[in-house]
């Protein structure tokens, strides 16, 4: 469904909007970092020097926040080939908001690596697991549970697909391309959109699906979102643990990208009140049955299972247990309602989406939609494995260490 914005600024601001910077009209230029106006081709003379046999590892993790990225780079004598190559690492997590001054030493554990599209080969970007100083893992590493969960149900070969709707936001934090002093005009002509007047920021677009495309990431699509600077790519179908890894570096170069455009990209599930739409991070799911002839059936198994554990699935699709979706499933701009279940094919308002392809060929996946777009893809995919192959009920996860 889609609502329409009636407000009367609108109409100025399309006016406002036609010159985007400083000119007759005097519209305000778009707020960009300063460092991305320093000179690139001066860097480029540095690292187009050649850097002998020594590799720049770049060891990336999440912290306390559960949303966002850290990084810090080290000099290897060698190109690692697997990640066990990969020595263990630490950092101060009383700066990361994982731990206290005085005892603040975190480990930073390899778990996926990656190529570097920055630095390019022979360097490396590598994906760490956190682990605080009792070898436990720290409170925002989801990644060791889902891996162990993923491991339980490895013969269904779970896959999945994560639909990453972002928005693009100036230093300012206003959106990006939009008139300083009003809105563009109403949603409708963005979705896909093509054109200057529709499509705000595609260069940032292609330059991140390339990146991803160099790194290794499998980022299978992109395009432009129904809210003007919002955009969205996919990234799938992974197996397992492999989903989470990939969709967290392509965030990660995300970021990146849109540091040296001088610019920042937002994963707020709401970032515009009003008539605009939100961001979600709609997951596909499908198992080995359910992509075998039949497999409707086994899909219809697991909505039912879905169906009675809605709460759950809330609390685990945003980092701050469903108080970020509910800005965003209201029930309008193309959601469900956070406090009701619904599933229907082809129903872009429902919870769980049936593809129509899928109803036809009696075989495939569904589409959960209510993850939101800053949800940890660890725990997302966790928690579809739990309730529709572990068969779990209840608001609690089960704990298969004891």
């Amino acid at each position: 469904m889609m609502v329409i914005h009636n407000d009367t600024r609108q109409t100025a601001g399309m006016a406002e909007g036609s010159l985007t910077s400083e000119g007759c009209f005097g519209v305000k230029k778009m707020a960009t970092s300063a460092s991305s106006k320093l000179n690139k081709a001066v860097k480029q003379q540095y690292m187009d020097l050649p850097q002998g046999d020594m590799v720049q590892a770049m060891y990336i993790w999440i912290d306390g926040s559960g949303e966002g990225l850290r990084c810090k780079t080290r000099t290897l004598d060698f190109e690692p080939k697997t990640i066990e190559d990969l020595p263990e690492w630490n950092f101060d997590g009383s700066s990361t908001y994982q731990a206290e001054g005085s005892n603040s030493d975190m480990f930073l554990i390899p778990a996926a690596m990656f190529r570097d599209p920055f630095r390019k080969d022979p360097n490396k970007l590598v994906l760490c697991e956190v682990l605080k100083y009792n070898r436990k893992p720290a409170e925002t590493n989801l990644r060791k549970t889902c891996k162990q969960i993923m491991s339980m149900v490895e013969n269904n070969h779970p896959w999945f697909g994560m639909e990453q709707e972002y928005t693009l936001l100036g230093t300012d934090t206003h959106p990006f391309g939009w008139p300083s002093n009003g809105f563009p005009g109403p949603q409708g002509p963005y979705y896909c959109g093509v054109g200057a007047d529709k499509a705000y920021g595609r260069d940032i677009v292609e330059a991140h699906y390339r990146a991803c495309l160099y790194a290794g990431v499998k980022i299978c699509g992109t395009n432009a979102e129904v809210m003007p600077a919002q955009w969205e790519f996919q990234v799938g179908p992974c197996e397992g643990i492999n989903m989470g890894d990939h969709l967290w570096i392509a965030r990660f170069i995300l970021h990146r990208v849109c540091e040296d455009f001088g610019v920042i990209v937002s994963f707020d599930p709401k970032p515009i009140s009003g008539n605009w739409n939100g961001a979600g991070c709609h997951t596909n799911f499908s198992t080995k049955g359910m992509r075998e002839d039949g497999g409707l059936k086994i899909i219809e198994e697991a909505i039912e299972r879905l169906a009675k554990r809605h709460r759950y699935h809330i609390r685990a699709y945003d980092p701050k247990g469903g108080l970020d979706n509910a800005r965003r499933l209201t029930g309008y701009h193309e959601t469900s309602s956070i406090d009701e279940f619904s599933a229907g094919v082809a129903n872009r308002g429902a919870s769980i989406r049936i593809p129509r392809s899928v109803g036809q060929d009696k075989k495939g996946y569904f589409e959960d939609r209510r993850p939101s777009a800053n949800c940890d893809p660890y725990i997302v995919t966790e928690a579809l494995v739990r309730t529709c192959l572990l068969n779990e009920e209840g608001e609690e996860p089960t704990d298969y260490s004891k």
